[in-house]
């Protein structure tokens, strides 16, 4: 049974910094493609940030110079650290596993508040 468990968000202040985890398990995770999504009240789901199994990374410009994505694949998790947060970052944040046997999985999401 493949899990995707995300962990790491919170209320924070304008500025502040957050690292967002997901772990997988129940799958081979080191060649499958990890991408982070969010989703704000009332707006579709944006795709954010790509780590493919090589480690190539990919942003949306809208986060670019302030979101990295990185992955342990000894720990099967991948990571977004988020810096100088904004009260628009606010949202559910989803991790999405592109499996090349498998398909794809999402995980539950975690939310992500930031206050002015």
């Amino acid at each position: 049974q493949v899990q995707l468990v995300e962990s790491g968000g919170g209320l924070v202040q304008a500025g502040e910094s957050l690292r967002l985890s997901c772990a997988a398990s129940g799958i081979i995770f080191s060649i499958a493609t990890m991408d982070w999504y969010r989703q704000a009240p009332g707006k579709q789901r944006e795709l954010v940030a790509t780590i493919t199994s090589g480690s190539r990374t990919i942003y949306a410009d809208s986060v670019k110079g302030r979101f990295s994505i990185s992955r342990d694949n000894a720990k099967n998790t991948v990571y977004l650290q988020i810096n100088s947060l904004k009260p628009e970052d606010t949202a559910v944040y989803y991790c999405k596993m592109s499996h090349p046997f498998s398909g794809n999985y999402w995980g539950q999401g975690t939310q992500v508040t930031v206050s002015s």
